[in-house]
């Protein structure tokens, strides 16, 4: 039996039951662990806590643990990379579906964006804010390229036809693999929250980025799975600084 408890905290910890203390609060690290259970057709319910009324027996579980996290077996796991590594090897084939990336360069995709996007945000000082964006831009700009260059196995190469751009779906193909589990979460926050606090959007030319996330944005795994806008924004309501 899995035994997985995924808990949030309201702000300013940033990974929040909502700030009613009951709606899905914003989470990137429990979002891609929902997205896992969902992709590899897990059942599982989602019970929201919040840390300012937090139940006694929530330190029982894990003391002096930050959420998310989970139990198996009486033992708490604590650390998202080696919970996505332990359900990725219990829940295998043939029953649950393997959802590693292929292309081993899909699992370092876009792995520097939420980190410029976070100098970015936090920014007080309207001096640097150009740098910081553009810092952002470039990291993005990456992103885009990664998605638009063909993978290996998408070039024929007994076909006439020279493929120059992909057409694929997500990091690794057409189907979401965990590494599109951890990088989607942060771009929709960061799509949320750019455009409310710095008035920035993703440019349009990137069409490999917005080919992803609106692939993204038609599969119930990721969108049943986010939380509301409102609730992104109110998480950084304290982090986006007014600049100066």
């Amino acid at each position: 039996i899995l035994s997985c408890h995924f808990f949030s905290s309201p702000k300013p910890q940033l990974k929040a039951a909502g700030y009613d203390g009951e709606s899905i609060g914003n989470c990137p690290f429990s979002q891609r662990l929902f997205m896992i259970l969902w992709l590899k057709g897990v059942i599982f319910n989602v019970t929201t806590v919040d840390l300012k009324r937090k139940p006694a027996d929530l330190q029982d579980l894990a003391p002096g643990t930050n959420p998310p996290f989970m139990t198996f077996d009486g033992e708490v796991k604590t650390d998202v990379n080696k919970i996505e590594e332990f359900l990725e090897e219990k829940l295998a084939p043939p029953r649950y579906p393997k959802l590693g990336t292929q292309h081993m360069e899909s699992n370092s995709a876009g792995n520097d964006v939420f980190a410029k996007f976070s100098a970015f945000i936090k920014n007080t000082r309207k001096d640097a804010n150009e740098n910081l964006e553009k810092n952002l831009i470039k990291a993005l700009r990456k992103l885009d390229n990664y998605l638009n260059t063909p993978l290996p196995d998408e070039i024929d190469a007994y076909s006439s036809e020279d493929i120059t751009v992909s057409k694929r779906k997500f990091l690794d193909g057409n189907e979401l693999s965990l590494a599109d589990c951890n990088l989607l979460p942060k771009l929709h926050i960061i799509k949320i929250v750019a455009k409310k606090y710095r008035n920035f959007e993703f440019p349009s030319e990137m069409t490999g980025l917005w080919r992803y996330l609106n692939n993204a944005y038609t599969r119930d795994e990721f969108t049943n799975t986010c939380p509301a806008d409102q609730e992104i924004e109110y998480a950084y309501s304290d982090v986006a600084k007014r600049m100066k």
